[in-house]
Order: structure tokens, then sequence, then C-alpha cells
């Protein structure tokens, strides 16, 4: 077992809300492992108010959570990340900043429950909570410090394609 504790990132466009969700459930589920970051492309500036009132409901620490920009990220001073993880298609095919250090990065693309309104959009965002909590499980159940880069890229990638995942699941950046 290492001590070492790995940076997470979770992009996605707007980092509105799936992003934002990735980062609450790693950064709890984690345990003290993992330390998760979330960014977007072109942030809306502000957290979607569904993904707060979900995760809020479910015991989540929302305290200081906020949409910002992956430039924030990407310069002197800025966490070094193991893993970056795209969470909507539209941030699969953006040119990305380049990273230091060069991440695993992988595609665990689902649908955008922001775009669901009215009644269905709390089930939207549950059912995105629920997608994102498996992948990070089975993220976390990986034995990191005895796989080797190329079987880890393949692993994240196949959890990137497994239930719900959106139309270009499983890409790499």
């Amino acid at each position: 077992m290492t001590d070492k504790i790995y940076n997470v990132l979770f992009l996605c466009t707007g980092n509105s809300a799936r992003s934002i969700l990735g980062e609450a459930l790693m950064n709890k589920l984690g345990e003290g492992r993992f330390r998760a970051y979330s960014a977007g492309s072109q942030p809306k500036g502000a957290v979607h108010p569904m993904a707060i009132a979900v995760l809020e409901d479910l015991g989540f620490d929302t305290a200081g959570m906020r949409s910002k920009s992956w430039d924030e990220f990407a310069g002197p001073g800025a966490p070094r990340f193991d893993f970056i993880f795209t969470v909507c298609d539209n941030a699969a095919g953006e040119s990305c900043p380049v990273w230091i250090g060069h991440p695993m990065t992988a595609h665990w693309g689902i649908e955008d429950p922001a775009a669901v309104e009215g009644e269905e959009q709390r089930e939207a965002f549950m059912r995105a909570l629920h997608y994102l909590r498996n992948r990070i499980s089975l993220f976390l159940a990986l034995p990191l410090a005895s796989l080797d880069e190329m079987a880890t890229r393949r692993q994240l990638r196949e959890i990137g394609q497994g239930d719900g995942a959106s139309t270009k699941a499983g890409a790499t950046e």
C-alpha cells in the first residue's frame, strides 16, 4: 500500500454539473487517497443549483464548490495531476492545455443532466451521480501501485465505456 495521494481533475465544458459531481464523489469516496478538482474550458461561472441540491441532500460537503476555468490548473503552482477524466463529449474533443507530468487521461462521458428541464431534472442529476459513482468505485478498486501504464490506460478506457456511457465514451485525449 502506498501513501501517495493521487490528484484527479474532472473536466467538462461548463464545469457546472457533471465535473462538479465527479469532484465531490472522488473527494468523498477516495477517503484521502485521492484529491479531486474540477474545471471547464468555458466555465458557466456558477455551479448548477440542482447539482448543489442533490449533493447536499446526500450529505456531501459543497462548501467552496465553484465553476472555474481549466486555465487555473495549467499554470505555475497548480496541482500536478495523475489522472484527468473528461465527463462531457464536448470537453473530450477540445484541445486541452498541456498538463505538467502528462497525466493519464480517459473519457468518462455521460449525458448532461443540466440539459433536462422540469420535473425530470432531479432524476437526471441522480442518474448522472449514479453513473459517476459506479465509475469512480471501479477506479478506486484498481491496484494502481501494481498496474503498468498500459494496463492502467486500458482499465480507465473500459471504465468509461460502462453503463451510462455517452456516445464518445472511452475515447482518450
